[in-house]
């Protein structure tokens, strides 16, 4: 390989970004596919959360409490745990979007008509899950409380009221449940979407149309050549405007950013070589701009933007949904980001993803390798 050749085809490839300003506009299928992924896809009902429980009192009163969140559909009590490192930890990875902490003196509180407090603690990475999930559960305690309101009067057979049971909820991770922290780390993914998979599905097939294709395949210039070449001007834009982005959320839109500049860099550039193999690979089979373009809307963008959790909970899709968000490497950066952004999660605890978009990777950067040849086919 020729790093002067190389350096050729990529200083080409900058002269063709600079001079190319069409919009580039894609009117065919959209309205058909965003029927449907709207209409399969988006969900706001939040059913089944997992809910992890502290249960420090361990009487029959709390689980009595217990017993109402399971009846409620909205909640799942997945696992009792047994401390606060456990709790947090399953806050931390996903495992739980809720923690239900009773205190110690919660059935002694109850018996002498003592305001109790029940913890919540909710995972408010996704704020309008937290809200929703805030009221759920105020709505079980509450109506709890009315229940154990009623039982003591009728006890002691008195008219005098008993303190009412409440929930001290604590949100964690995005504390003011702000739209914007939880949003705006997701928009990382559609820049490099567009940036890798947009741009770069134009590549060869912009060589095609324009009838310089045999012109290359004329040259001493080899096919992995042409590819890195091409590849690497969308590469540093790509990574350049994720530096900006990030910038933006964290100084203009104040989005906490609580994990590593080095993650967050390393996780990009993975992704950012998904969406340019992903873009290269449309641009070889296509050999048409606007056709191009089209696929790359509908296998990558359309994706990034309703199937990836950028906006809409994948926990909250179909089950047959949710299998097929796998298949999108958008998943797996987002929900990276969101932890990095939010949560500070520390790169070992991240291989849940990193190991999904790694495997995607490998697997496209070799698809893109060896789909390109020096010939006219």
């Amino acid at each position: 390989m020729s790093l002067t050749r190389l350096l050729a085809i990529a200083r080409k490839e900058v002269m063709q970004i600079v001079r190319d300003t069409r919009s580039l506009i894609i009117v065919v299928l959209m309205p058909a596919v965003l029927v449907l992924l709207f209409g399969y896809g988006v969900n706001l009902d939040l059913k089944g959360m997992p809910v992890y429980v502290y249960d420090q009192d361990g009487s029959q009163q709390s689980q009595e409490l217990l017993k109402h969140f399971q009846a409620s559909e909205y909640f799942h009590i997945a696992r009792v745990v047994s401390g606060y490192p456990e709790l947090t930890r399953a806050l931390d990875d996903g495992s739980a979007k809720m923690g239900i902490v009773i205190p110690w003196e919660f059935s002694e509180s109850l018996r002498d008509g003592r305001p109790v407090e029940v913890q919540a603690l909710v995972d408010g990475s996704d704020d309008n899950s937290a809200n929703v999930l805030i009221g759920y559960a105020q709505a079980v305690v509450q109506g709890y409380s009315s229940q154990v309101q009623i039982d003591w009067l009728r006890e002691r057979g008195t008219a005098m009221q008993p303190a009412a049971l409440s929930v001290e909820t604590r949100t964690w991770y995005n504390e003011n449940l702000e739209s914007s922290a939880f949003i705006i780390p997701g928009v990382l993914a559609l820049v490099m979407t567009v940036i890798g998979a947009f741009l770069t599905s134009l590549t060869i097939a912009r060589e095609w149309e324009r009838g310089t294709m045999e012109q290359l395949i004329s040259t001493p210039v080899t096919a992995m050549e042409i590819m890195l070449g091409k590849l690497a001007p969308y590469f540093v834009l790509g990574m350049f405007d994720t530096i900006i982005s990030a910038l933006i959320a964290i100084y203009w839109f104040h989005v906490p950013f609580r994990g590593s500049w080095v993650t967050l860099l390393g996780v990009s550039a993975m992704f950012m070589i998904v969406v340019l193999s992903m873009g290269f690979l449309i641009s070889v089979v296509a050999k048409g701009q606007f056709l191009a373009c089209q696929i790359a809307l509908l296998i990558t963008f359309l994706p990034a933007f309703l199937l990836s959790g950028f906006l809409f909970s994948i926990d909250q899709m179909p089950i047959a949904l949710q299998w097929i968000t796998r298949i999108f490497p958008a998943r797996y950066y987002v929900s990276v980001l969101k932890k990095i952004f939010l949560k500070g999660t520390p790169a070992s605890m991240l291989y849940v993803d990193l190991v999904p978009l790694a495997v995607f990777t490998f697997v496209l950067a070799l698809a893109a390798t060896r789909s390109f040849h020096k010939r006219l086919d």
